[in-house]
């Protein structure tokens, strides 16, 4: 197998300049106290054997000391994720009703014929009947302020490739072992993709719900004709593909100069190259949601915390996890040797 995408993928390999760019500005910040900083990693030196191993020997039981030992850095980058996309509030608060219309509704479909049934014959049988069919449920109509609301919640495709890169610059460094400044990181990481970020991080939202429409679609529809089968499975698919791709499609982005073209390419290449690790990516994510619905299940309260806690984080580092060594295999070490 050859340990190089096609020569066309032309790359710069920017570790090099970013580590000096780090180490120059967390120089200018080191008297500094930052909430999110963690003084205890400043430095490459102050990096335990045992993570740089997590980093050469990215195996199974190493993933687990990988999230014991990144806990904490795991709830604050889960912090970002879930107030860097802020307009996400905007969209809970509209469904959770305080601003809707609520009012009744008939519960069976005989009711109009039946109540205009009662005033022109009313009597014992019609009225027997009213009280079955007359009952009422409750309806939530959207108003103006649940709509303003809602159109407020499209900011996020302003918000959501931005958020993506910055956290998974942390999560790639946390997982190479390097010192992490939280906060300072994240915004570096967007400044210098940001042109980047927000076209890809559009073009991400609009593909992911599309491929939703289309299995929701295709699922209502299932049984309907062959085609509409094939359809939901051909979905489902593209699905599973675009989950594989977008653990590389980052991750390349804050490490080399590509267009969105040849990051598309690549991590097309990879979901082949490494597909061992994507089965085992997807695995773990699967595990993970499984989890949560069976706290939403058995325990309603601490599902619902669980997503602001650290639901997200732990996922995005499934998929730094699996699909970083694999990268650093086939375009990063290449690089160096080839300079040496």
């Amino acid at each position: 197998m050859p340990r190089q995408l096609p020569d066309d993928n032309q790359y710069h390999a920017l570790d090099e300049i970013e580590r000096m760019e780090q180490e120059e500005l967390k120089a200018k910040k080191g008297g500094k106290f930052n909430l999110f900083s963690q003084k205890e990693n400043l430095d490459r030196d102050g990096v335990s054997k045992d993570e740089e191993q997590i980093c050469d020997n990215p195996n199974l039981p190493n993933f687990f000391k990988f999230v014991g030992r990144k806990i904490n850095q795991l709830l604050s980058v889960n912090i970002l994720m879930i107030f860097g996309n802020f307009p996400i509030f905007f969209a809970l608060f509209a469904m959770s009703g305080y601003l809707s219309l609520h009012t009744t509704t008939p519960y069976h479909a005989v009711f109009a014929p039946l109540n205009g049934v009662m005033h022109f014959d009313s009597s014992p049988a019609t009225a027997a009947l009213f009280n079955i069919f007359g009952l009422q449920a409750p309806l939530t109509v959207l108003s103006t302020g649940d709509y303003v609301l809602l159109a407020l919640t499209g900011l996020m495709i302003f918000t959501f490739g931005p958020v993506c890169v910055g956290t998974t610059y942390i999560l790639r460094n946390m997982f190479r072992g390097e010192g992490i400044f939280l906060w300072h990181d994240f915004w570096y990481a967007i400044k210098r993709n940001l042109r980047q970020g927000l076209i890809y991080g559009i073009l991400d939202l609009l593909i992911m719900f599309l491929l939703a429409y289309d299995i929701f679609f295709f699922q209502l529809n299932f049984g309907n004709s062959t085609v509409m089968n094939m359809m939901f499975f051909a979905s489902i698919v593209l699905a599973f593909l675009y989950f594989f791709m977008r653990m590389y499609i980052y991750l390349m982005m804050i490490t080399f100069d590509l267009s969105i073209l040849k990051l598309l390419k690549n991590a097309l290449l990879f979901t082949v190259l490494g597909v061992k690790r994507n089965i085992m990516a997807l695995l773990g994510t699967v595990v993970v949601l499984m989890l949560e619905y069976l706290l939403l299940a058995t325990y309603f309260p601490l599902g619902v915390i669980m997503p602001f806690v650290i639901l997200f984080s732990l996922c995005s580092a499934i998929g730094v996890y699996a699909a970083y060594p694999k990268i650093k295999e086939i375009m990063i070490d290449p690089y160096y040797k080839d300079n040496e």
